[in-house]
């Protein structure tokens, strides 16, 4: 039983970013934009954001950590594909999808997406206790 405290108490460190900082996905609605970021609450710090005027049905993706390219992205969720524009801005990636496209209809249903510009590969993706926030934001998106 010792041995079994032990090792889950050194996965839990494992896991554990620098000063217990904990990565979590976050709904922001209100006055402006509704906001889905992927971030340690309370800090600046982001990973990526989905952000949608309501109704609108125009989600802006923003990666923080992904290297900055520009071009066409294939973005694929599931079986479901799109191709979009992909900007640089502000040393991020950047691109726009709509909330009512297969592709992601296909992301609502599980958190995954991923996104390619030219050799670069990147994603997000929404944990299963968060996926109600994803599908939340989405509702209040399209209207």
């Amino acid at each position: 039983m010792t041995a079994l405290l032990g090792l889950l108490l050194a996965l839990t460190i494992q896991n554990t970013p620098p000063s217990g900082e904990t990565w979590a996905w976050t709904l922001y609605s209100g006055a402006g934009p509704l906001v889905l970021a992927n971030e340690i609450p309370d800090t600046p710090r982001l990973r990526s954001t989905l952000e949608c005027a309501p109704g609108s049905s125009i989600v802006r993706l923003t990666l923080y950590d992904a290297p900055p390219a520009e071009g066409i992205a294939v973005i694929t969720a599931g079986a479901a594909t799109a191709n979009v524009e992909a900007s640089p801005r502000r040393g991020e990636l950047q691109t726009v999808l709509r909330a009512d496209h297969p592709v992601f209809a296909a992301f609502l249903a599980d958190g995954k997406l991923a996104i390619a510009v030219g050799e670069q590969t990147t994603g997000i993706e929404v944990d299963r206790a968060n996926l109600s926030k994803l599908r939340r934001f989405a509702e209040l998106c399209t209207g």
